[in-house]
């Protein structure tokens, strides 16, 4: 399988010129940005299981929770009756950062699909936090089952490319195929088409809206902070979350991760959020589609 070591980079819409981000994107971990950190244990195998029964909470939540070396995070508030980011059906497509809300809520975008660790399912049966993912085909056709059993959880499924390009350096065409392509393939293998739409590299021009306007996606999405190895990157100065912002991470196992584990990195994520006094709620729950 090959591994998306890269690192994003932000597209100029007038002039279609990547500048190139701090924030690191599809990058391997442990970048520059990647500042130290309490590395969280490993947990026997064993441990692990996937729980049966319902998603609901029960008396054993917070067992789940100590099985991954964490404390349960706070009940997320119920989706808004008036959702934030109203989508059109037609017009201009519009980029979206972070979601307009008061609400102390941080969301989880899990990119391109490489990594493939079965404990990661397991982790997410258990503590039932919601990610949304950005797939990317040429990084998960080995295995599109895998992300069948995280969509079954409530995980919703959107689009990436086909084949990971910067959109802003392709012609339209090219990023037409891409979008296209892939909205294609993943409406076929997990029955519903993506409503949300991330640029490789987070770079994007004109071209790049027209294809995804063009291709199904109403909303293309960027973010404000990157998970690295135990730590995130951040946009603003103060190195702090603010309520609706989006967090980019990736499905990377040990081979980018210096050795860290997929599910080691995802729970260094949740703790990251807990300091800061966050949940973490569902994207889709704050969007709301263009009208059938």
């Amino acid at each position: 399988m090959k591994r998306h070591n890269r690192r994003k980079f932000h597209g100029s819409l007038a002039g279609g010129v990547a500048l190139a981000l701090a924030v690191g994107g599809c990058a391997g971990g442990g970048s520059a940005g990647e500042d130290g950190g309490g590395r969280v244990g490993s947990v026997p195998t064993t441990q692990r299981a996937a729980p049966t029964g319902t998603p609901t909470a029960t008396p054993d939540v917070g067992a789940n929770w100590h099985r991954w070396g964490l404390k349960p995070l706070p009940a997320p508030p119920g989706p808004p009756a008036d959702r934030p980011v109203k989508l059109s059906a037609t017009g201009a497509v519009p980029v979206i950062s972070r979601i307009p809300t008061s609400q102390k809520v941080v969301f989880i975008t899990v990119d391109d699909g490489a990594e493939k660790d079965p404990e990661f399912i397991a982790m997410m049966r258990d503590l039932r936090i919601p990610i949304t993912m950005f797939l990317t085909d040429d990084a998960i056709k080995s295995d599109y089952t895998y992300f069948r059993h995280l969509q079954a959880l409530g995980n919703h499924i959107q689009n990436h490319t086909l084949h990971h390009p910067a959109m802003n350096t392709v012609p339209l065409t090219r990023q037409r195929e891409e979008v296209c392509g892939n909205q294609k393939v993943l409406t076929e293998q997990y029955g519903t088409a993506p409503l949300l739409f991330r640029p490789p590299y987070g770079a994007y021009n004109a071209d790049t809206r027209t294809a995804v306007g063009e291709c199904g996606p109403r909303a293309i999405v960027w973010w404000r902070e990157s998970m690295q190895i135990t730590n995130m990157q951040y946009q603003a100065a103060d190195r702090k979350l603010r309520p609706g912002d989006i967090i980019l991470a990736h499905f990377r196992g040990p081979e980018e991760l210096k050795g860290t584990t997929m599910t080691e990195m995802f729970a260094s994520l949740l703790k990251r959020i807990q300091e800061q006094g966050f949940t973490v709620a569902r994207l889709e729950d704050y969007v709301q589609p263009p009208a059938a």
